[in-house]
């Protein structure tokens, strides 16, 4: 199953993601993936952003520092691309879940997590994520279907993930 949540304002979703996340490690799940931290350093400037590797203790910034005048895409290629080896290996060893941050650009555009998302699908392993509505339809022909839309609320997908997790089965 692939859980997907949308609303909400800026950061919710991460926020939820993470919180969610914590509550099925404390009741003992085998979670796998990411939650990303923003870390607001300068009000005038885009905030750090942080990969929190849920099967370690890894956090991987994954922004580009560009300048105060910079407009463009601020993500750090190889940054996501060291989260994505980290996630795929910590499937290999199984999950009851898996968390990916959100389906974005990379994820829309065949790159990123889309393929360990795929990967764990076929595995049998639930996954949950976060999608904008600037790539919904992208994520609506990733998941033929098969997407549950959930409302950006800690108790919606807590309970969407326990319901679905592996290790409850």
């Amino acid at each position: 199953m692939l859980g997907y949540v949308t609303g909400g304002e800026r950061g919710q979703a991460d926020l939820v993601l993470a919180e969610v996340a914590a509550e099925l490690r404390r009741a003992g799940l085998l979670v796998a993936g990411v939650v990303q931290v923003n870390e607001e350093f300068d009000p005038d400037r885009p905030c750090h952003m942080d990969l929190h590797v849920l099967t370690g203790a890894e956090v991987i910034r994954i922004s580009q520092s560009l300048g105060s005048l910079a407009k463009g895409c601020r993500l750090d290629p190889a940054g996501l691309a060291r989260a994505v080896g980290l996630v795929e290996h910590a499937l290999e060893g199984g999950a009851d879940l898996l968390i990916v941050n959100k389906f974005g650009r990379q994820e829309a555009e065949g790159r990123g997590f889309r393929p360990v998302i795929g990967q764990a699908l076929a595995s049998g392993i639930p996954v949950l994520t976060a999608v904008n509505t600037g790539y919904q339809a992208a994520f609506d022909e990733f998941a033929e279907g098969f997407g549950v839309a959930l409302t950006c609320s800690r108790d919606a997908v807590l309970q969407f993930c326990m319901s679905q997790a592996k290790g409850l089965r």
